[in-house]
């Protein structure tokens, strides 16, 4: 019996983890993605709202090879309140092909999460990444203060795809 129980477990944590690397319903990653190009640093402009990041300026996220051909990733942001930094590492290896910006990311280790590009721009500044639904987006950028005519387009890119954009956290720097 407790074999049996053991293996149930197994296979619904299985399940769910599988569940965490999905793509939300109706949207597209972008095709003809070029990981070189999308490595180094992104500052975070605006995020909806998650414990993992709650109080933090500053933040940022540094892609780099490894030598095993996953990517490295460097979480970076700095507590508002206390001022003090804070960072994780995690590692992205592609879900389906390395020329679609659909990403599966682990900061603890055998659970990954999605990491959906469904927008970029054809300079590889801008770029709207989604969770494995709704409740997760991130707006990012090569530099920390870009163009506010740029900032609204996103938002409203990420509006129209059916994110709760009024919900948007606007990342000081």
């Amino acid at each position: 019996m407790k074999r049996v129980a053991r293996v149930l477990l197994l296979v619904l944590t299985g399940l769910g983890l599988a569940g965490c690397v999905r793509i939300p319903a109706g949207l597209e990653p972008v095709t003809g993605f070029e990981a070189d190009r999308y490595l180094g640093t992104w500052y975070e402009i605006a995020r909806l709202d998650h414990s993992f990041e709650r109080g933090l300026e500053a933040v940022t996220a540094t892609y780099a090879r490894r030598e095993d051909g996953a990517i490295a990733v460097l979480n970076r942001g700095r507590d508002a309140a206390s001022g003090e930094w804070s960072e994780v590492e995690g590692r992205a290896r592609f879900v389906d092909d390395a020329e679609t910006g659909y990403l599966k990311v682990s900061f603890f280790g055998p659970f990954y999460g999605a990491y959906v590009v469904f927008e970029l721009d054809e300079s590889y500044e801008h770029a709207l990444v989604s969770g494995p639904n709704r409740s997760f987006l991130w707006l990012l950028a090569r530099e920390p203060d870009p163009d506010p005519a740029v900032v609204d387009a996103l938002v409203a890119r990420a509006a129209a795809a059916g994110f709760e954009t009024e919900a948007l956290i606007f990342v000081r720097h």
